[in-house]
């Protein structure tokens, strides 16, 4: 099962990574019209899968997911807005604290044992994320920024324990479904009175939100279905080593000793959390 799980979500962080790429270049739309498309495009491909293979679109655990679309659509909004007052970089590294909400809920909420080393190994990788992304390009963080990026991964880590909560009771599309549901209406009427047409190449990029995001949301929704909240989270890390892939290839970056100090540090907290768990 762990290994199962560490495979979905390293689909998931792939496909978050491009989603943030597209999100950074539509500087010319609302957070709540990128919003509407993001979910829009999921739902073309969660609708069909449901009515194909005859799975209720109601699901079970009806009150628990709607609590996990609005946890989940208050978390992105806050980051697809934040990216707007900060550097990309700094509202990603924000996010990542998202694991460490996640790990203090599932302590108290599902009561889930945390040994405490692994709170060591949490420090690692968070320290990785710092020195990676957080503070090399910004010489100034803007206060709201860092704010609704906080505010992100607060809501994130409750995305996590409310997935937990609904276990295997729900098919895992059935639960993406219901946070694009959700997205696609609270995200269209706010977006009514700010809306910008798309012209061109423009349609492409916001319809493509879908399907990466349709994507990442489903195989990090399979991850936390069958691995525990604790050792699945962390692994979120692997976005920020997949964009420094990414800006190496395509974009020509450069990257400073720093920045290969950061990969060094996150892989090594996650490997030695995965390891320790194993035991």
């Amino acid at each position: 099962m762990l290994k199962k799980a560490i495979q979905y979500m390293v689909i998931s962080a792939l496909a978050f990574t491009f989603l943030n790429v597209f999100v950074k270049s539509l500087n010319n739309f609302s957070v709540y019209q990128i919003v509407f498309f993001r979910a829009l495009g999921s739902l073309f491909f969660t609708i069909p899968y449901l009515l194909k293979n005859k799975i209720s679109l109601l699901g079970n655990k009806r009150g628990l997911m709607i609590m996990r679309s609005i946890v989940g659509l208050i978390s992105m909004s806050a980051f697809f807005l934040s990216i707007k007052y900060i550097a990309m970089g700094t509202a990603v590294s924000l996010r990542y604290i998202a694991p460490i909400f996640a790990t203090i809920f599932a302590l108290f909420v599902l009561k889930e044992k945390i040994r405490p080393v692994q709170w060591l190994f949490f420090g690692i990788a968070f320290t990785g994320v710092l020195i990676l992304k957080g503070f090399d390009d910004d010489t100034e963080i803007q206060f709201l920024g860092v704010i609704l990026a906080l505010t992100s991964a607060v809501f994130a880590g409750l995305v996590y324990i409310f997935i937990r909560k609904i276990g295997s009771a729900d098919h895992p599309v059935v639960i993406v479904n219901y946070f694009m549901m959700v997205s696609v209406i609270i995200g269209g009427l706010l977006s009514i009175k700010n809306w910008v047409h798309p012209v061109g190449k423009e349609w492409l990029v916001l319809m493509s939100l879908g399907v990466f995001g349709y994507f990442a949301q489903l195989y990090m929704t399979k991850a936390m279905q069958v691995g525990e909240t604790n050792q699945i989270a962390p692994l979120k890390y692997l976005e920020v080593i997949f964009t420094i892939l990414i800006g190496l290839i395509w974009f020509k970056e450069v990257y400073t000793l720093w920045s290969l100090l950061g990969v060094v540090l996150i892989v090594l907290g996650l490997t030695l959390n995965v390891l320790t768990k194993k035991k």
